[in-house]
């Protein structure tokens, strides 16, 4: 009896170990900072920087922000280098922009060229609107000489 219960022993070991498998044992992943949502202005495309954001855009992202100062002058440029014969492609990369960021910053742009002629196009308005007052009192007063000469009133 003593075979047969090393021999069921010695069965059962296996079938237990093979029912149980061992568990893998993990390592928890470490979990990265939440990043603080920054606002963005929907507009012109370009990130706006958070008060409570420590470093700017352009220390986490490796880009430069540009002042409406700066892109209003590399506008320039790229229309001078434009102008002067150069491709777009060409005048772009040599401002160090990309073609997309122009376009962004064209788009953005006040127009500088339009805005002397919306300056001229009000002048104007206004100085219709006055010469038509002055018609209309002029004719306000020649129909009432003709009423009284008519002795209509």
């Amino acid at each position: 009896m003593a075979n047969r219960q090393e021999t069921e022993t010695a069965v059962s070991e296996p079938a237990a170990e093979a029912e149980t498998p061992k568990p893998k044992a993990r390592t928890p992943r470490s979990r990265k900072p939440k990043a603080e949502p920054s606002a963005t202005n929907r507009k012109n495309g370009a990130r706006q920087i958070s008060a409570t954001t420590e470093a700017p855009p352009s220390a986490r992202t490796g880009r430069k922000v540009y002042s409406a100062k700066e892109r209003g002058q590399k506008l320039a440029q790229i229309e001078t280098l434009i102008g002067g014969g150069a491709t777009l492609k060409s005048a772009v990369k040599q401002a160090g922009i990309s073609e997309q960021t122009y376009y962004l910053w064209k788009k953005a742009a006040p127009p500088a060229a339009d805005s002397d002629e919306l300056k001229d196009l009000v002048a104007l308005e206004e100085e219709n609107k006055r010469l038509k007052s002055l018609l209309a009192d002029r004719l306000r007063k020649e129909n009432a000489e003709l009423k009284k000469r008519l002795g209509l009133n």
